[in-house]
């Protein structure tokens, strides 16, 4: 019984995307401290001690009975930019993934009257540019105006119509994240694992990151913290550029740092327009999320990686 007043207490989360590598983290991390969980699935996909529901967004499907009782939604859903190429239709997919689901969620929600306590939606840090500068980006700063710039602005854009709707809406800006398995950080190790661990282009490009269990907490936060309302940088305090992070890494696994650079050219050839993704990078700052209180488990790259990467040796 006691559990069930903790749950009672705490209140009940839906998901999109909580199948992906951020929703399966967030979904256990929100179960250990005592949420309901549900998740908008587009398969079959069964996760311990959390609700799942079958959705359509293409066909505007999105059943009552998904929205009975659901106190906050959480919206990682989106295909994974850096999956595939950037072709003209891509883009459409990528862009399209993110900013339906919003619309039918808030289309649901407001014709169903559901008392929702907040909508957290999924941002990236992509929203300052795909560009190298001297500049420290912060949330007030505008959105650029290359293709990651304008869809992090149109999807934070759709995630604003609840705001605009008197309920309290927070986007997160996600930088690289951290994993014990998977994503980004297993990309990067694989070159080192192989003994051929190079930079990037010049190397000197910034890789604003954060360690998923940072992350959670910060979507935890999110959800308890009735202030934090608005846009809000996910990147740890440490800035480190691709070079540095490559060298830290093969430290970390013992393995040689010396091949020179890959060069921007081939990197191109091998990802088209995806690869200013890859070659670029600007410093981004976490002083807002530090100053409504959050404290980082992991503000240093060392320590991420010897926690993620330590064991695997």
């Amino acid at each position: 019984m006691q559990g069930h007043t903790q749950h009672m207490k705490k209140g009940k989360v839906l998901l999109t995307g909580g199948t992906g590598l951020i929703g399966n983290f967030l979904c256990r991390r929100l179960l250990y401290e005592g949420y309901q969980v549900a998740c908008l699935t587009r398969g079959n996909h069964v996760m311990d001690g959390v609700e799942t529901y079958k959705w359509d967004v293409s066909k505007h499907e999105l059943k009552q009975e998904v929205l009975t009782d659901i106190d906050y939604v959480i919206h990682l859903a989106g295909a994974n930019i850096g999956e595939s190429r950037w072709t003209a239709s891509r883009k459409k997919v990528i862009v399209d993934s993110r900013i339906q689901p919003v619309n039918l969620l808030f289309g649901q929600i407001q014709l169903y009257q559901v008392p929702l306590k907040a909508f957290i939606s999924a941002s990236a840090t992509g929203y300052y540019g795909m560009v190298t500068t001297n500049r420290i980006f912060e949330e007030t700063d505008p959105h650029a105006y290359d293709y990651l710039g304008e869809t992090c602005h149109s999807w934070e854009n759709a995630a604003d119509r609840f705001q605009e709707a008197g309920i309290r809406t927070v986007k997160i800006r996600t930088g690289v994240v951290f994993t014990p398995k998977g994503g980004a950080l297993a990309r990067i190790a694989l070159p080192v694992r192989l003994g051929i661990g190079a930079p990037l282009g010049t190397g000197k490009q910034y890789m604003p990151w954060i360690h998923i269990d940072d992350l959670c907490g910060i979507y935890i936060k999110a959800l308890e913290d009735k202030a934090m309302e608005g846009a809000f940088n996910a990147v740890a305090p440490e800035h480190i550029t691709n070079c540095q992070l490559t060298k830290a890494i093969a430290g970390v696994l013992l393995k040689p740092f010396w091949f020179p650079p890959v060069p921007s050219f081939a990197l191109h050839l091998l990802f088209g327009e995806m690869a200013s993704m890859l070659l670029t990078g600007s410093r981004v700052s976490c002083n807002k999320i530090i100053h409504s209180g959050y404290d980082f488990k992991y503000s240093l790259v060392n320590d991420a990686l010897n926690h993620l990467l330590g064991n695997s040796l």
